[in-house]
């Protein structure tokens, strides 16, 4: 699941990774948003990215135009979407708490944020997959 696990509460998070449990499946979790202020900070710009390229998307329609430019509803909403899917994104520690409720086959779980250097926003992950089943 790539940047959806957020819109799940707590139980359902968890029902969802029983489910790959009980099914003997594995399963991956990757989230790009995080609930850190330079993250969210992030979502300011992203919205505003939207005023310069509307123009360049295809197909071209005049209602993009009045809910980006004159009435920017648009804008409004993708910024107000990005900060609340921050603010609700799992922390490393939260999601061990929630594999830790989990019942059925031994599981390798692997949890944490990857980098790839200084500067870049952290990618929060957890992987999972039955005991002997490399997870790479």
């Amino acid at each position: 699941m790539f940047t959806s696990f957020h819109h799940f509460p707590p139980e359902e998070a968890r029902a969802i990774l029983q489910n790959a449990v009980d099914a003997r499946q594995s399963i991956g979790i990757i989230e790009i948003t995080r609930r850190a202020p330079s993250t969210i900070g992030l979502m300011f710009p992203w919205a505003l990215m939207l005023f310069v390229f509307t123009p360049l998307i295809r197909p071209f329609h005049w209602s993009r135009l009045l809910w980006t430019y004159l009435v920017p509803i648009i804008p409004l909403v993708l910024l107000f979407d990005g900060v609340v899917s921050c603010l609700r994104t799992y922390r490393p520690q939260e999601l061990r708490e929630i594999i830790k409720k989990l019942s059925g086959i031994e599981y390798q779980w692997e949890v944490g944020e990857h980098s790839k250097g200084s500067g870049q926003a952290p990618i929060t992950y957890l992987i999972g997959c039955p005991q002997g089943v490399s997870p790479s």
